[in-house]
Order: structure tokens, then C-alpha cells, then sequence
């Protein structure tokens, strides 16, 4: 049970901590062109645009080295991984457009 619940409270630090990362890295690329998408619809898109990302990462890659082993711990498949991510590019493509 501690072990879940330690797995639980890595998955809240990687999503806030990764999560604010990603956004200051997007948010500083549109600042160099000059697009600025804080407070805005954009600022939503670009939020939920984040979230693939991340789930990807830790399903793929984050999952495997945690506190919670199981056996039935598998990678997504390479469609999913494939769909999410161009989603998730979309998202962060169309976002300036909602500014």
C-alpha cells in the first residue's frame, strides 16, 4: 500500500514539475515570436496539448522505474504513441491561433 501511494504522489511531482517545465519552454518559443498566449483560450490549448506528452512519457519510459512494480506494467503501443503525440502537436501548433 505505501508503495501506491508513493507511486501516486511521483506521478502528481512529474505531471507539476515536468508539466511547468514543458509549459515555460513552449511559452518562452511562441515569446520569441512574439506570441503570447498566457490568460488566453491558447493558454488552455497549450495546458491540454502538455498532458499527451506526459502521459506518453510516463507510460513509455517514467512507469518502469518507480515504486509500484507489477507484471502488468506494458508500453503503449506504437499507434497509440504514434496518435497522442501528433495530437499533442496539434494542439501546441493550433494554440496561437486561439489568442
Amino acid at each position: 500500500m505505501l508503495r501506491v501511494i508513493l507511486e501516486l504522489f511521483r506521478i502528481i511531482t512529474i505531471i507539476l514539475v515536468i508539466g511547468m517545465v514543458m509549459g515555460f519552454i513552449i511559452n518562452s518559443i511562441y515569446a520569441i515570436f512574439g506570441i503570447n498566449v498566457g490568460n488566453t483560450t491558447g493558454g488552455w490549448i497549450v495546458a491540454m496539448g502538455i498532458f499527451p506528452l506526459l502521459y506518453v512519457l510516463y507510460k513509455n519510459r517514467l512507469q518502469f522505474s518507480g515504486f509500484y512494480k507489477n507484471g502488468g506494467q506494458v508500453k503503449l503501443s506504437n499507434r497509440a504513441t504514434t496518435i497522442l503525440l501528433c495530437s499533442s502537436v496539434l494542439m501546441l501548433t493550433v494554440a496561437p491561433l486561439f489568442r
